[in-house]
């Protein structure tokens, strides 16, 4: 690999000669915490009042003992042994986690000697052992210090996340705040974070599963840390590669190794989706848009010049195709990614994850939003029968993993700390979207209306796919598939929302263009946007937010060529700035036929959730009042 001028390369002997200070401070070193608590080395809670024990085994051969406490300081090898309980024998993954632990030690202790040297550091200390430190000099040199500690620290943490990220499974831990986080300098910082870490594998390591999960989530924590600071220094703007571990060090970003996915789901091709013209249009457009990410960037340029779709809602009746439309969509990004070279994760978030041990629902939708936003891979992550799934706030029939489920997702999906990279979108699927929270419903910006086969040659689009070949019944008169010509399909659906499919929508659209004329003018649409608001005071600020985005998606709406997902030269290896300007090329002006038919479309999804909740309301207090009645007539007729 080519190094640029702002790329260093860390040399694999200067990592090396530190393999030997890293083996001993794993072996073991003493440690008095000044910010962390030690806390009781215990399993998890599963419910209130019930408490379980995890054996901790001596490594003194013929002694067995349950202390979790060792007076002897802190033996990072010997709690990683130990994590599985009665087995002499140590796992393949617990060899690589104390191999990752002392390669990442290894490394922090070369960068923070490589910083040392450049920041005139090391000459501070010789002058400070010899006791020649200058007094106007010492405030600069705690300065240094403390910034190569965090430097030291977050190298350590960013390292030990990528060498165990592609061993990472479905299994989660939440490790809480990292305490200890010392700056005095960098060998106390790392002693520090390694008692913190002992602590963590001793409460929740209980097999190679959650070692490795506990591992990721406390080198996420010390990273999430030490990045807030504002003090970070030199090491903020220097770039390192280590050609062995294919790993390049960005400053203070993180740089996990992406995992994929192997998935066993039958692909579908978009031949074989008949109907959901808009919806199937959308996912392949989406597909492609993805394989526009620059991994170096860590940034789409989709989502920086607009129209890149994060998070949609996929909703329609039973049997109308939304799990074929996952299939083809995760199908697609699958060959595309397979071209590219790219990392591929696909995750689904279902009903099992939600857990009845308190808090670990949210935990479970942390990690699927997390390992989904990893900006290391293509990420595609499905909710399916999200009504559900997330319960509706203050909704006293949803359990407490629901409400916490709900919680995460709306964070993740519009909160305060989303970041959009472009290298991800989430997918939320429902029967019944009028079931799932108004809030967390209005955080999908755009909405795939699956509708399934709507018109004659639909049906006879479906019927001769799903009969197969297998057969000498004759088609009769019909061109096979012409409805399904995709261009010529979405135009035509377009073209319907020039006005409101739902009858109280449409009261409004006639009666504000009666008022105003045809709505040609932002002033006019905004008149419409505001005569909506007051037939349904669900449709707010986002709801604008989300017809604009969609407006930036159409203006966007064009194909990436074909050969560009099959040619990777063309366009999935081009530098950021030439694949901006490449789609730039591409954008088309934005119309008022293109507004408008964006408002209808999200409006109308509106209406009809809101008039499907209100039947169910009403239908439920109906039934309610038919057992009151009854239950009344029986006690009466019982005296």
């Amino acid at each position: 690999m080519s190094l640029t001028s702002d790329l260093m390369e860390l040399r694999e002997e200067d990592i090396r000669a530190h393999y030997a200070a890293a083996a001993a401070m794993l072996a073991g070193f003493d440690h008095a915490p000044r910010i962390g608590k030690p806390v009781a080395q215990t399993a998890e809670v599963r419910s209130p009042g019930i408490v379980q024990t995890r054996r901790f085994r001596s490594t003194t051969p013929g002694l067995a003992t349950r202390q979790t406490a060792r007076p002897e300081g802190v033996q990072i090898i010997a709690r990683i042994e130990a994590a599985d309980d009665d087995d002499p024998l140590v796992s393949p993954v617990q060899a690589t986690a104390i191999q990752a632990l002392r390669r990442a030690l290894s490394v922090a202790l070369a960068i923070g000697e490589t910083m040392s040297e450049a920041t005139g550091l090391a000459d501070l200390k010789r002058a400070n052992l010899q006791g020649s430190l200058p007094a106007d000099r010492k405030v600069a040199f705690s300065t240094l210090l403390a910034q190569e500690a965090l430097a030291v620290g977050h190298v350590f943490a960013n390292v030990l996340a990528f060498l165990m990220g592609p061993h990472a499974s479905e299994a989660s831990v939440e490790v809480g705040d990292v305490q200890e986080v010392l700056t005095d300098n960098a060998p106390l910082m790392l002693h520090g974070l390694l008692w913190e870490l002992d602590q963590d594998i001793a409460k929740h390591a209980s097999d190679d599963a959650r070692l490795v999960a506990t591992l990721i989530a406390f080198a996420d924590q010390v990273m999430e840390k030490i990045g807030l600071r504002d003090d970070l220094g030199w090491f903020s703007d220097r770039s390192f590669r280590i050609e062995a571990d294919d790993l390049t060090l960005r400053g203070y970003t993180p740089a996990r190794k992406g995992k994929g996915t192997t998935l066993t789901m039958q692909f579908k091709k978009p031949t074989e989706v008949v109907g959901n013209h808009i919806a199937k249009y959308q996912a392949m457009r989406l597909a492609k848009m993805l394989m526009a990410y620059d991994f170096d960037r860590r940034l789409n340029p989709f989502a920086e010049l607009g129209g890149f779709i994060f998070t949609f809602m996929g909703d329609g009746k039973p049997g109308t195709g939304k799990t074929t439309l996952i299939q083809m969509m995760a199908g697609l990004i699958n060959d595309y990614c397979q071209v590219a070279g790219y990392t591929f994760r696909y995750q689904n978030f279902g009903i099992d994850n939600i857990d009845s041990y308190q808090g670990k629902s949210g935990q479970n939708a942390k990690a699927f939003v997390q390992n989904v936003l990893d900006p290391g891979v293509i990420g595609f992550g499905t909710i399916d029968d999200i009504d559900q799934i997330a319960g509706k706030r203050g909704d006293r029939q949803s359990s407490a993993g629901q409400q916490e489920v709900t919680a995460v997702f709306m964070e993740a999906f519009a909160g305060a700390n989303t970041v959009v990279r472009g290298n991800c979108t989430f997918g939320m699927f429902s029967n019944y979207p009028e079931n799932v929270d108004d809030a967390l419903r209005q955080r999908a910006g755009a909405r795939f209306l699956v509708d399934g086969p709507q018109t004659r040659e639909d049906y006879i689009d479906i019927l001769s796919l799903l009969m197969g070949k297998k057969h000498n019944i004759p088609l009769g008169d019909h061109d096979l598939m012409a409805a399904q010509e995709i261009k010529r399909a979405v135009a035509r659906s377009f073209e319907t929302h020039n006005r409101p499919q739902e009858a109280g929508l449409l009261a409004v659209f006639d009666r504000v263009r009666d008022d105003v004329g045809d709505l040609t003018t932002l002033a006019k649409m905004g008149a419409y946007l505001k005569a909506i608001q007051q037939a349904d005071e669900r449709f707010t600020g986002r709801a604008i937010k989300n017809i604009t985005d969609a407006v930036k998606v159409r203006a966007m709406d064009f194909e990436l060529p074909d050969e560009w997902m099959e040619q990777p030269d063309l366009f999935l290896t081009k530098d950021y700035a030439t694949k901006t300007a490449m789609i730039e090329e591409l954008r088309k002006p934005i119309t008022a036929d293109m507004v408008l038919q964006e408002i209808n479309r999200y409006a109308d999804s509106e209406f009809r959730y809101a008039d499907k909740s209100d039947e169910v309301a009403i239908e439920t207090m109906v039934r309610d009042f038919g057992r009151q009645e009854e239950a009344k007539r029986r006690y009466l007729g019982g005296k």
